[in-house]
């Protein structure tokens, strides 16, 4: 038995509200259940009860025990002295006020039936992956629509936090921070912190002013990523070198230690190098990105904007002196794809919330053109008859399995709550 679920009862009144008497043998009757803002002090704020023909407003306290009031050390603290009403699954022991005077108290387990006790369990008891994942199929197809476009934006709120930090970094300069971004995100998830720090340790105003020599804004990456350290005979190599030191001159910007980027087990395609490069080519065809791409509304317009290849020496190198096969190493689809899910969707909401725009729908018709992610958690879903046909669905997918289920709020949860309720 956990607290949530005596919160849950309490809140939709998922017991026997007739007859209702406290552990002191007085009559209840519950108007109202108080609002449950998940802050500090009570747990219901501004209840309306009667007790034996008296009216009471005030704060409920829920506890699995009475004894947990002074677990916690409620006694001590004001924000407690106007609870009207303690719930408890156990009545262990009397709870008084400063005053002396004894809180009532209400006993739920006397008033709760057998099935939604056991429904609960059956919810939250270990399963193989999640919890209703044998009930999945029984629900009700409007109530997972309307969860996933929840899911969708809420995911949208926690990746915006990351952005506003960066905003207040950068002094709200947007181009800066969608650099930022990208380089992240063009570092994947092997290398996009290092990527990160990259581009925080150039600042962006250098980036700007030497976008027109994308051999420039190579040494730049280069160099700052710890790749020109070292001496090689690579003639390439040498004019990076060279620029770089030159630029840190030309900018008195100090050498800074970042992450070693990692080669290992990645695909030739990931390397940091040719991620680099790919970065370098985006800033050298595109100025004033931000401004183009934060109306964008469609995948191909994302794929003809952002679709830049490597540079020449990368088109038959991996790595420095080591001469490879040629090939054009433009970014795919399926990594412009990551780009719409990872930067571009989640930069037009938070631009669109500070400036008082109404995106919604937009965003979801946005990345219902996106096809859905491949992983392990979307085929896992998949398995259990949820299947993911675009970006929208495998997003709210993720943010269902890794906020939800792998935390067992099923009580927080749409899809827990009306499993619940067929009971």
């Amino acid at each position: 038995m956990k607290e949530e679920f005596l919160h849950y009862l309490w809140k939709f009144k998922k017991f026997d509200t007739l007859n209702l008497k406290t552990a002191q043998d007085e009559l209840i009757t519950i108007v109202k259940t108080g609002d449950y803002l998940e802050l500090s002090g009570p747990d219901f704020f501004n209840a309306l009860i009667i007790i034996e023909n008296q009216k009471w407003a005030g704060n409920v306290e829920i506890h699995l025990k009475s004894s947990d009031w002074y677990l916690h050390n409620h006694e001590k603290d004001p924000a407690y002295e106007n609870v009207i009403l303690h719930v408890v699954w156990e009545n262990d022991t009397p709870i008084y006020r400063k005053n002396n005077t004894e809180i009532p108290v209400l006993v739920l387990k006397d008033y709760v039936s057998k099935e939604i006790i056991e429904n609960y369990n059956s919810l939250i008891s270990p399963k193989t992956w999640i919890s209703c994942e044998k009930q999945l199929k029984e629900l009700d197809d409007f109530v997972f629509k309307n969860w996933q476009e929840r899911l969708f934006f809420e995911r949208l709120e926690r990746k915006s936090k990351f952005i506003s930090e960066i905003l207040k970094e950068t002094n709200q300069d947007w181009e800066a921070v969608l650099f930022f971004l990208l380089a992240k995100n063009f570092g994947l998830n092997t290398n996009g912190n290092s990527f990160l720090q990259i581009a925080k340790s150039i600042p962006f105003s250098v980036i700007r002013k030497e976008s027109f020599e994308y051999e420039n804004l190579e040494a730049l990456l280069f160099g700052t990523a710890g790749l020109l350290d070292v001496e090689k005979e690579d003639v390439y190599f040498k004019d990076l070198k060279f620029r770089y030191y030159y630029l840190l001159h030309k900018y008195q910007l100090e050498k800074t230690y970042i992450n070693p980027l990692q080669f290992f087990k990645l695909r030739p395609d990931n390397f940091p190098t040719i991620r680099l490069s790919q970065l370098a080519s985006l800033y050298h065809k595109q100025q004033n990105l931000f401004s183009k791409i934060i109306d964008l509304k469609s995948v191909e317009s994302v794929y003809r904007i952002l679709s830049v290849s490597t540079s020449s020496y990368w088109q038959n190198h991996y790595q420095f002196d080591r001469e490879s096969v040629e090939k054009n190493k433009r970014l795919s689809k399926s990594f412009l794809d990551l780009i719409v899910i990872n930067t571009i969707i989640p930069l037009q909401f938070i631009y669109s919330n500070i400036m008082g725009e109404s995106i919604e729908e937009d965003l979801i018709d946005f990345m219902k053109e996106v096809p859905s992610e491949k992983n392990a958690t979307i085929d896992k879903f998949n398995s259990f008859g949820i299947n993911s046909k675009n970006a929208f669905e495998s997003q709210t997918l993720l943010e269902l399995k890794n906020e939800y289920c792998t935390h067992k709020a099923c009580l927080n949860c749409a899809i827990g709550l009306e499993l619940l309720k067929k009971n």
